[in-house]
This record gives structure tokens, C-alpha cells and sequence, in this order.
């Protein structure tokens, strides 16, 4: 199995301003080494590395890890997109090895059609040169900007993280922007989602009653062939629910969750979607 979605940092290293000493939950240390016995004792072979900070140097940082890692398969780094110099930056960082996608930002920019703005091009257009994938960090409200930039750049491999934070805390079932939103941008064929980050999004007595219908609903309108499990780990300390801090038992979830799917998508899941959309040998 394939974890698309896990961190690491040094407080106050690498540019690394967040988490904050409020977040007690996570504010110390995460290495690679923290997170091995975890993965596989529930028998993930293999993770994504995804930026936690806005910063170079948490890129160079990343990339320096997974060069020592054989764990590590790929990485989503960070760059100033709207920077004048952003496409000679991701040349560089594209003739790393394991360099595989760019993630901005996005949730927490003042703008939500950020993501729209045209002095961007430049970097988008270096970013499908270099034939790197983008993640998506956003919320609900960002979507329909999303689905106008993946309309306009179809050749562009995109993929939601987190399901684009739906607020499961406050319904017991699914709302409907976040249906609606969701069910819309996944008629693209070049958009993925992530089933990750939803414990952090959920109450302390929510479980597999309240979660089970979004990952089953992400299924009906994705397809298997587009999502991809991640564990968010060690953002997953956060969740409300204790039980789903735990490594294991939040893919527990998730598998309980696809029962009745067939194996070949359930291998899409939680290793061929990852595989095929960071280009993973």
C-alpha cells in the first residue's frame, strides 16, 4: 500500500513556522522514522511527502529526506507560483528524482480564485513542462475556482486533498454545497481527490456512522481510478475522535468503508491511483 499523504518537520528548522505551540497535539518533531513503524505494522510500503510550509527550504528539506529514503516514493513541494522567477525554480526542483508535484497553499490565501490569476501562467505552464501534478489544499468554497482552472488546463494532473475539508463536525450527513461542489469538478477526467484528512474535520463522537458516507459518495462520483488514501499523519493528531489519531485505525476506516467494492478497485485505492498519478516505478 501507498500512503499519498503524510509530513514531516523540525520545529524551527527549514523555515518551519507551523504548527504553532498551540496545536500541543503535534508541536514537536516528525521524522521519517516516527512514521516506518506505524506504516508497517499496517502494512504501507510506501509515502508521499507533502509541504507543510510555505518555504524553499521546507522543499529543499523534503527532497533531502527522500533521497535517504527508500520509504519515501515521491514529493510534493512548494513554490512562489506567482514569483517571477517560479519557473526557473521548478526546472530545478524537477531534475530531482523524486520531485513529483507542487502544492500551494491555497486554503489559507485571502483570495479563494487565488489560483485563477493570470501572472500564475507562467509558473503552470513550467509546472506541465516538467510534467509535475498539483495538489489542491482547499476548502468547499474553493472548488468552483478549481473546476474553472482544471477547465483551463485539462493536461494539468490534479488532485483534492482532503476531500476539500467538508465540515463533517457540523451534519451528520454530507451537505450539499459540498456534494454538489464535489459531484461538479469530478466530471473532469483530469481531477483526483484524496480520501485523507477527514478525522481532523470530524467531531470527538464521530467514526465510521458519520465518515463512512463520504468516502462512499467520493466512490460513486470519482471512481476508484481517481482516489487515493492518505493518511495525513502526523496531521491526523489533531482529530477530535482519540480512536483516529491512531495510524492504523483510521485506514481501518477507510477499508471497512469500501466493503463490498471489487479487489481491483480497492487496489486503486490504496496503491494503483497513487502509482499512476506521481508516475511512482
Amino acid at each position: 500500500m501507498i500512503d499519498a499523504h503524510q509530513h514531516i518537520w523540525q520545529l524551527g528548522e527549514h523555515d518551519c513556522c507551523w504548527p504553532t505551540p498551540d496545536l500541543v497535539a503535534i508541536y514537536r518533531n516528525f521524522g521519517v522514522e516516527d512514521v516506518l513503524p506505524l506504516a508497517r505494522f499496517a502494512g504501507v510500503t510506501g509515502s508521499v511527502l507533502v509541504q507543510s510550509q510555505e518555504s524553499d527550504a521546507d522543499t529543499d528539506y523534503l527532497l533531502a529526506v527522500a533521497e535517504q529514503s527508500d520509504f519515501v516514493k515521491a514529493v510534493v513541494g512548494w513554490v512562489d507560483l506567482a514569483s517571477e522567477s517560479a519557473s526557473a525554480r521548478i526546472a530545478h526542483l524537477a531534475g530531482h528524482p523524486k520531485l513529483r508535484g507542487l502544492r500551494p497553499m491555497l486554503q489559507s490565501l485571502p483570495d479563494d480564485d487565488w489560483i485563477l490569476r493570470p501572472e500564475l501562467e507562467p509558473a503552470i505552464a513550467a509546472m506541465k513542462g516538467h510534467k509535475l501534478s498539483f495538489d489542491a489544499l482547499v476548502y468547499t468554497r474553493h472548488l468552483p475556482h478549481l473546476e474553472q482552472f482544471a477547465r483551463r488546463h485539462p493536461d494539468l494532473p490534479i488532485v483534492i486533498d482532503h476531500a476539500a475539508k467538508p465540515a463533517v463536525i457540523a451534519t451528520d450527513r454530507p451537505a450539499d454545497d459540498w456534494r454538489n461542489a464535489i459531484a461538479s469538478i469530478a466530471r473532469l477526467p483530469n481531477v483526483h481527490c484524496k480520501i485523507s484528512g477527514l478525522p481532523a474535520e470530524s467531531g470527538k463522537d464521530q467514526g465510521q456512522a458519520e465518515l463512512a458516507p463520504y468516502i462512499q459518495y467520493l466512490l460513486t462520483v470519482f471512481g476508484a481510478e481517481r482516489l487515493m488514501w492518505g493518511s495525513d499523519w502526523p496531521v491526523i493528531g489533531l482529530a477530535p475522535n482519540k480512536q483516529l489519531t491512531i495510524y492504523k485505525n483510521w485506514l481501518n476506516l477507510v477499508q471497512h468503508a469500501l466493503t463490498g467494492c471489487k479487489l481491483g478497485e480497492i487496489e486503486s485505492v490504496f496503491i494503483g491511483t497513487s502509482l499512476r498519478f506521481y508516475r511512482i516505478a
